[in-house]
């Protein structure tokens, strides 16, 4: 895995990646529940997610969700290093709020 001159991109850009997790995202039924669940993925060359997993969740089942989200995600634009594409490891904050 290496650093890249270019990072991923979900397919669509980061507006249509939000839309796409919040279409797919199931909120649990916890009242006034508010912060962001962390998930870290390899975003492989042929723009596959690989290695999904929450680096920090908000409780309730939420970490588990976004993993469950992140594993339906269409294949992004994998990074570049150098002119070429490279493996890249991804950090990705999703804002949860059941108001």
């Amino acid at each position: 895995m290496k650093d890249a001159d270019i990072p991923p991109m979900f397919y669509a850009g980061d507006d249509a990646l939000y839309d796409f997790i919040k279409q797919n995202f199931k909120k649990p039924e916890v009242p006034e529940l508010i912060g962001k669940v962390f998930v870290s993925f390899i975003v492989e060359i042929d723009g596959t997610l690989t290695d999904i997993y929450t680096t920090r969740d908000i409780g309730f089942g939420t970490g588990a969700e976004a993993e469950r989200v992140m594993q339906l995600s269409p294949k992004w634009i994998p990074g570049r290093k150098e002119g070429k594409v490279v493996r890249v490891k991804y950090y990705l904050p999703i804002p949860i709020s059941t108001n």
